[in-house]
């Protein structure tokens, strides 16, 4: 019998699919300061993850995590919506695939 350590946030129902393939799992509940530092980290795990494959799943998981960023910092993803849609109406989105090679002064 061999123990694997992972070390990382996990989604909420991981711990119950572990143990339904007839595996044991420890886990623990972060306190809120290591629960943000954990979401970072797998923000930078999610974009990796996307970056490799450009899979629509791997650009669900990333949303999945900024959602929870949004919620553990006291808003919501309505909130970041709501944001991200006055700033494209203030500076535009990227559907126009814009390069910009320079400024003079």
């Amino acid at each position: 019998m061999s123990t694997i350590i992972h070390e990382k946030l996990v989604r909420d129902r991981i711990p119950e699919i572990i143990e339904a393939s007839g595996k044991t799992c420890v886990t623990r509940v972060l306190p809120h300061e290591e629960y943000l530092a954990a979401l970072d980290a797998k923000l930078t795990e999610e974009l990796a993850e996307y970056q490799a494959d450009k899979s629509m799943e791997e650009l669900a998981d990333l949303l999945e995590v900024m959602m929870a960023v949004a919620e553990a910092r006291g808003h919501n993803f309505t909130a970041v919506e709501a944001i991200r849609q006055a700033k494209a109406s203030k500076r535009g989105g990227f559907r126009e695939r814009i390069w910009l090679e320079s400024v003079t002064e």
